[in-house]
């Protein structure tokens, strides 16, 4: 197993362990397709009772994806690399949420991107007093991907928007009340809990360490996410944002004006169109894949990293203000793309 990832049997867990701090964990294609065959070896495997997830440092469980050969790639004018990196990804991600046996996830310090789509969609998703999780996406010109636009159109009330489009961070109380984490227990005890999870292979240990988080910030502003962040476009929200004047609706404002006002807008048509009881992990993961299947080569994305994390002049020239976006670039992004969509199989190699 190479130095960033750690993949073994302990006890009756399989165990997955993210070995590279320095990077906050940041999830490469490498390690990601390492994740995928671990699960599918488990699977049928008598031995493994539950996967159990974590992660080495207390500044992340996995602050996102690794995206410096995205960026290279599609610089180069390759845009096939990315398409195959966030189809296996995906791939992965839906994996881990039909997974048939029991997935613990330990998410301490940042949980972001790619770090949500292999914690969050676990069946048991531990967070403590150092928990930040984010959809953060808009702000390098993708949309919250890797399931993550399931998880925000399941959110309470209009939080799904406001959490997709401000990339706001949740603090362990905030991710419980926002479908994001489980349960709250403090790190101090995560040494036991691993130790008992190892040993019974019964997630059914974790209540005995479960803890009531302080209270966060979300459940104090629902009703003004609500009535600012219900509208039916971008646009909508915008203008209600702009009609009051308070210290929410600056700060709202202010978070918007950073992202790309195409991947924003992009994802509010997302959660609308996922929110409902029959929206699945798989449909929500196609249509994600819509957008970053185009994202290179017609959106932001390449944009977003240069100002972002290549000059980090933090300086992004995005296609398009945020009051004069086309009505048609919405529709353009998230056309279905016939022979092109996700299918959730294995590219064949030659």
């Amino acid at each position: 197993m190479s130095g960033d990832i750690h993949i073994r049997k302990d006890g009756r867990a399989g165990r997955i362990t993210l070995t590279r701090p320095k990077a906050l964990n940041a999830l490469s294609y490498d390690m990601a397709m390492a994740i995928e065959a671990a699960l599918d070896d488990w699977r049928d495997d008598a031995e493994v009772a539950l996967v159990l997830i974590n992660a080495e440092g207390d500044k992340a469980f996995c602050a996102g994806g690794d995206i410096q050969q995205l960026y290279d790639t599609g610089r180069a004018g390759d845009f096939a690399f990315g398409r195959r990196f966030w189809a296996d990804e995906y791939r992965l991600n839906a994996k881990i949420a039909e997974y048939p046996k029991p997935y613990v996830a330990l998410m301490q310090g940042f949980v972001m991107g790619g770090g949500v789509g292999i914690s969050c969609h676990g069946s048991h998703r531990v967070a403590c007093e150092s928990t930040q999780v984010a959809m953060p996406e808009c702000g390098i010109g993708l949309v919250p991907d890797v399931g993550g636009s399931l998880l925000l159109a399941r959110a309470p009330g209009r939080m799904g928007e406001y959490l997709g489009t401000t990339g706001t961070r949740m603090g362990p109380d905030d991710a419980i009340y926002s479908g994001f984490a489980d349960v709250y227990v403090p790190q101090l005890k995560w040494g036991d809990l691993i130790a008992a999870l190892v040993e019974t292979g019964d997630p059914a240990v974790i209540d005995a360490a479960t803890e009531t988080p302080p209270t966060g910030n979300l459940r104090g502003i629902e009703s003004q996410v609500a009535a600012h962040f219900g509208g039916e476009r971008l646009g909508d929200i915008v203008n209600s944002l702009r009609a009051e004047d308070s210290e929410f609706t600056a700060q709202a404002l202010k978070a918007l004006s950073r992202g790309s006002p195409l991947s924003m807008a992009c994802a509010v048509e997302m959660i609308h169109r996922l929110r409902g009881s029959d929206a699945d992990i798989r449909r929500a993961l196609g249509l994600e894949y819509r957008f970053t299947y185009r994202a290179m080569e017609e959106g932001d994305f390449l944009e977003g990293i240069r100002a972002a994390i290549i000059d980090k002049d933090r300086d992004p020239h995005w296609q398009h203000a945020l009051d004069s976006l086309p009505g048609t670039a919405v529709a353009s992004m998230l056309m279905p793309l016939g022979a092109d969509a996700l299918t959730f199989e294995r590219e064949a190699t030659t």
